[in-house]
Parts: structure tokens; C-alpha cells; sequence
């Protein structure tokens, strides 16, 4: 037993000792060099992107909660509901580098100013506006 691991590790360095043999150190490097760039953009990806789904996911809380305000006629904190649900939307959108989610944002960002605008100057607004905005962040939580 001792004589066949005795084997294998000298098949292994012996193995090792040829690929290095046969690809230069500067090669070698370059290789890894590029491999831990691709494995950083990945995870920086992958950050960005929850980042905005979690923006998307805040931004959808703060409608409801709006919804549920403007249900109770409290159109002051329906206001400062959409407000933060501005706010959580911009900073995801900010966060983002995919130019196409981001212009998909910025177009509900506008509908949900409006809406707080209307609404922190006291006037009503349907509930259905409210509930467009939710199935647009629907839609883009979806993918």
C-alpha cells in the first residue's frame, strides 16, 4: 500500500514537473491572472444584481404599504411611502450597470413621482395606478 502511494505521488510531481516544463512560468500566470478576473467580474455581477432585485423587492414593500395608506385615506404617508419607494428604486437603479433593467426602472421611477406628487398635494388618486406600479415591479422581478 505504501509502495503504490509512494507511485502515485511520484506520478503526480513528476506530471507537474512536466506541464510547468512545458508551459512557461509568465503563461502560467497570465492563465491564472485571467481566471481571477473572470471569477471577480462574475461576483461583482452577481452583487449588482441583487442589489437591484433587492432595491425592486424594498421599492414593492413601500407600494403596498402606499396602497394600504391611500385604502385609509391617509394620503400624507401614502406620499412618503412612495418617497422611500423612489429612493430605494434610484439607489438599485444607480447600482445596476445593465443599461436595459436600468431604463426599464427609470420610466416607473417617473409614474411613481407623479403619483407622490399628486398625492402630498392631498388629491386622491385611484387605486389602480398603485396597482399598475406593483405589476410593473412584478414584471421586473419576474426574470
Amino acid at each position: 500500500m505504501k509502495l503504490l502511494g509512494w507511485l502515485v505521488l511520484l506520478a503526480t510531481v513528476f506530471a507537474s514537473g512536466y506541464y510547468v516544463g512545458q508551459r512557461p512560468i509568465g503563461e502560467l500566470r497570465k492563465t491564472v491572472t485571467d481566471l481571477s478576473r473572470n471569477i471577480m467580474d462574475t461576483t461583482l455581477g452577481l452583487e449588482r444584481t441583487m442589489r437591484l432585485r433587492q432595491g425592486l423587492v424594498d421599492g414593492k414593500a413601500q407600494v403596498i404599504e402606499a396602497k394600504s395608506d391611500l385604502l385609509d385615506r391617509n394620503f400624507g404617508n401614502a406620499a412618503k411611502n412612495l418617497a422611500e419607494a423612489v429612493e430605494q428604486l434610484e439607489k438599485a437603479s444607480s447600482a445596476e450597470r445593465d443599461a436595459g433593467r436600468s431604463q426599464k426602472v427609470r420610466p416607473l421611477i417617473a409614474k411613481m413621482k407623479e403619483a407622490q406628487l399628486e398625492l402630498s398635494m392631498g388629491k386622491a388618486i385611484p387605486r389602480t395606478r398603485l396597482d399598475e406600479i406593483q405589476k410593473e415591479l412584478d414584471a421586473l422581478l419576474a426574470p
